[in-house]
């Protein structure tokens, strides 16, 4: 009977002891129990910044914590894109990513971090098309009527971008590949300074975003000739896709979550759940559109397997084109 008794005297004592340290032990807070930063890589109040805030309001209402915006930008949104690769993988760090986050492991030749490495993709939030646009007196009408004139007049024609790298530079880049054509590229310091330029006849035509250039459209202070969007997808009713001229040309735009590398999967879920949720508020659709992007919520490995794409695409203009960054 002796020996019966220990086990159970210690049995009651194990149970005891672990009931005592569960008082002892706090329990772990579930995701998130403090504020989340979203690292915004490029200057307050632009396309990025307004996405990254309108977005980032709604998701906290999902994750009852507030979202706190950070604005990082310089070097092509790589500041503000390492320090999110520097930070722990708790979910309380994401990044705002763009289209630099696909080009610049090829575009920048020192890179203080390995893109593939030290990221973890989260969702994609959406994306937008260029659209090639021109002074309203331009001889060009139409996408033929570029490349009749950039192969009738080798390197006299150019096209202005908001810098090395962007997307405006890069769907002129695509251009000269596919359609085998020569136009000279012509970098500013942002947008507001090369659309001046072309509203001054300076430069001949640009790839601009949608939101940069609706306004000049609407007052018709600039024509828009085509978009570099796939047929049928652009929210620009009336205006020819580059593609239906261009075979194989597509150019997107696109905004995406990032979180450091090794960031448990169950905060990667709750943070795209919250996303998913905030893409039904119809403000957002409605600010989103404004802004010519589409919304595309994704899985993680949606967003991996579309940007590992982009990266691949873009390095092959990158290196045939000889694109250096500013």
């Amino acid at each position: 009977m002796s020996h019966l008794s220990k086990p159970s005297l210690l049995s009651r004592y194990g149970l005891a002891l672990m009931a005592a340290l569960s008082f002892a032990l706090p329990a772990k807070a579930d995701f998130p129990d403090k504020p989340i930063r979203f690292v915004v890589p490029f200057a307050p109040g632009g396309g990025t910044d307004t996405v990254a805030r309108s977005l980032g309001s709604l998701m906290s209402k999902e994750l009852g914590q507030p979202i706190i915006i950070e604005n990082r930008p310089g070097a092509s949104t790589i500041i503000g894109s390492e320090v999110v690769a520097h930070s722990a993988p708790d979910g309380y760090s994401l990044v705002v990513a763009t289209l630099a986050h696909a080009v610049n492991p090829s575009l920048q030749p020192k890179m203080p971090f390995d893109t593939d490495k030290v990221f973890a993709p989260v969702t994609l939030i959406g994306s937008s098309s260029n659209v090639l646009v021109v002074k309203p007196d331009s001889p060009f009408k139409t996408v033929e009527d570029v490349i009749a004139a950039a192969k009738a007049k080798p390197g006299h024609y150019t096209f202005a971008s908001q810098g090395a790298g962007t997307s405006a530079h890069l769907a002129g880049e695509m251009l000269k590949n596919l359609a085998k054509i020569d136009i000279v590229h012509v970098p500013y310091r942002g947008a507001g300074p090369a659309l001046t330029d072309l509203l001054g006849g300076q430069v001949d035509m640009m790839f601009a975003t949608n939101a940069a250039v609706a306004g000049f459209i609407a007052n018709k202070r600039l024509r828009p000739i085509a978009v570099t969007a796939p047929a049928g997808q652009s929210k620009m009713t009336g205006v020819a896709a580059v593609g239906d001229v261009v075979p194989g040309y597509v150019v997107d735009s696109w905004y995406a979550l990032y979180a450091p590398a090794g960031t448990p999967r169950p905060i990667v879920d709750k943070l795209v759940a919250a996303a998913r949720a905030a893409a039904k508020d119809e403000g957002l659709q409605k600010r989103a559109a404004d802004e010519g992007i589409t919304l595309r919520m994704s899985s993680p490995e949606e967003l991996d397997a579309y940007v590992k794409a982009d990266m691949a695409r873009w390095k092959k203009i990158v290196t045939e084109n000889k694109i250096v960054a500013d």
